[in-house]
């Protein structure tokens, strides 16, 4: 709910997908319920992104953070992005740096059961994604130094330990792992996209 809680302070009128119902349930209890967010505004679904084709709404932007390395038909719910992005509408897409040592060595999910399906996307991947759809790549930017690769690590490793919901108040500690990171380090992390529905 992190970035859903973002662009909701920013005005805009949020819907958030998450596909464990026990997420959708501490996001709506924290956000709406504690912190009080106007639920006409922010709401939280129960969604697989497999579904996307029985999606009739249109979106103005659409945030796919940390998602379609999870996903092995990331092209589909990719092509379903573009189709229910309004024209001018901008996807922000981020995903693993494919290149990056650490998903090079990862073990790989290929039953699709929460891990990573494939190590990640490099630019070159990007493009041969979303640019046949009809997208338009307007920014690449990699993320996330040898300090974001260390925060992460450890979070998992607590999370992996007690369970998510004990170790999300140490989520806010390392936060400043990634505002202070270099943004374009030799080797990100991670690589964000700015992706446009042409007009």
């Amino acid at each position: 709910g992190y970035f859903s809680w973002l662009a909701y302070q920013s005005g805009a009128r949020v819907v958030a997908f998450n596909y464990e119902a026990g997420q959708v349930k501490k996001a709506t209890d924290f956000l709406l319920g504690y912190r009080r967010a106007d639920s006409q505004r922010l709401r939280f679904e129960q969604r697989n992104l497999y579904d996307l084709p029985k999606e009739e709404r249109t979106f103005d932007e659409i945030i796919c953070y940390e998602v379609l390395e999870h996903l092995r038909q990331d092209q589909m719910v990719a092509q379903e992005f573009y189709r229910i992005l309004r024209p001018g509408g901008v996807l922000h897409l981020c995903c693993p740096n494919r290149l990056h040592p650490r998903h090079q060595a990862e073990v790989l999910d290929t039953n699709e059961t929460g891990g990573h399906v494939r190590p990640g996307y490099t630019e070159e991947d990007y493009r041969q994604l979303l640019e046949p759809l009809g997208f338009t790549i307007e920014m690449v930017v990699g993320i996330g130094s040898k300090s974001v690769y260390l925060a992460d690590e450890i979070l998992r490793k607590i999370r992996n330990r007690v369970g998510d919901l004990t170790a999300l108040p140490l989520f806010p500690l390392m936060l400043p792992f990634v505002w202070f990171a270099k943004v374009n380090p030799n080797q990100p992390f991670s690589l964000y996209v700015r992706a446009i529905k042409p007009i």
